[in-house]
């Protein structure tokens, strides 16, 4: 994966709150209050620090953000010379990236026209729309306030502790929120939440659904986005190797289900699965990337999950 140092690196995309991350929590808390979060992993740092499962929401958010950051410091970073080698500007390129593409690709393929959806950068703990989380809830999207939620030592984590270490597995994660986003706008995580009312017995399997899906849009995101580029006509990715979308699958693989159930030293117990398995993430990542087609990702058709 080579990103272009000449693209612009826009962080209007971004509300970096670092600066005003509250104590405590850290990597491998509880989330504490809530409502309605999708991640990535919301179970993933739960199940292997603390034993848990099955948690994928939160309760009793007021639907509005309460803090705002201060993106004067990102913004003076990201417009230094070689700004992508830095972390954090490398990952607001991503998102840069992920959002062009769903400004062509939700109205072309839904009809639907697109709108924007910031990443706060946070530290330790947060205020969100669906309420109070800190870091261990992993990455997340919020429908309340529209937004997607990063701590991004996470990846730290997601390398040192899940065995995930490629670089490739960072837009993934974001590409993956941003499917939540795309669900949201299209009004498919408010039908997956009505449905999990209607038939609670059913609710996990809805999730599934949820998850895979946004597994897949990512792999949509995937295959085009070399094409993405920084408003002015520079692409934002010069290249996008085999080897690149290996390491999505080796993410994929990292954050299934059954394979955080056995890390965490349990049983693998599929009805307390809320992401799908190892092999499911992988398949349909796989499926949005060889398709290149978000059309591609229906997982809540009859049979399309198994």
């Amino acid at each position: 994966m080579e990103l272009n140092e000449n693209a612009r690196i826009d962080t209007s995309q971004i509300d970096d709150q670092r600066s005003s991350g509250g104590g405590g929590g850290g990597i491998g808390g509880l989330p504490i209050g809530g409502g309605g979060l999708t991640g990535i992993i919301v179970t993933v740092l739960i199940a292997v620090v603390g034993g848990f499962l099955g948690i994928n929401n939160l309760t009793g958010g007021d639907g509005a953000s309460t803090q705002t950051g201060d993106n004067t410091s990102l913004t003076q970073k990201c417009t230094q010379s070689e700004a992508v080698k830095q972390l954090d500007c490398r990952n607001v390129l991503y998102v840069n990236s992920i959002q062009d593409y769903w400004v062509e690709a939700l109205p072309a393929t839904f009809g639907e026209q697109y709108k924007a959806s910031k990443t706060v950068l946070f530290s330790k703990r947060v205020s969100t729309g669906c309420g109070s989380a800190d870091s261990g809830v992993g990455p997340f999207y919020c429908p309340a306030d529209d937004r997607v939620y990063i701590d991004l030592t996470f990846y730290t984590v997601l390398s040192q502790q899940l065995g995930a270490p490629g670089e490739f597995a960072q837009p993934y994660v974001l590409a993956h929120e941003y499917g939540h986003h795309i669900q949201d706008l299209l009004g498919t995580e408010g039908a997956m939440r009505r449905e999990q009312e209607r038939n609670p017995t059913g609710a996990n399997e809805q999730s599934v659904k949820l998850e895979l899906q946004a597994d897949c849009y990512a792999g949509s995101w995937a295959k085009n986005a070399t094409g993405t580029d920084d408003g002015s006509g520079q692409k934002i990715f010069k290249s996008i190797s085999q080897e690149d979308i290996q390491q999505g699958l080796d993410t994929a693989a990292k954050i299934g289900d059954d394979t955080l159930q056995k890390k965490s030293g349990g049983s693998v117990n599929p009805a307390e699965f809320t992401h799908g398995t190892s092999a499911q993430r992988q398949e349909w990542f796989k499926r949005g990337f060889d398709t290149g087609d978000p059309k591609s990702c229906d997982t809540f058709a009859a049979g399309a999950v198994s």
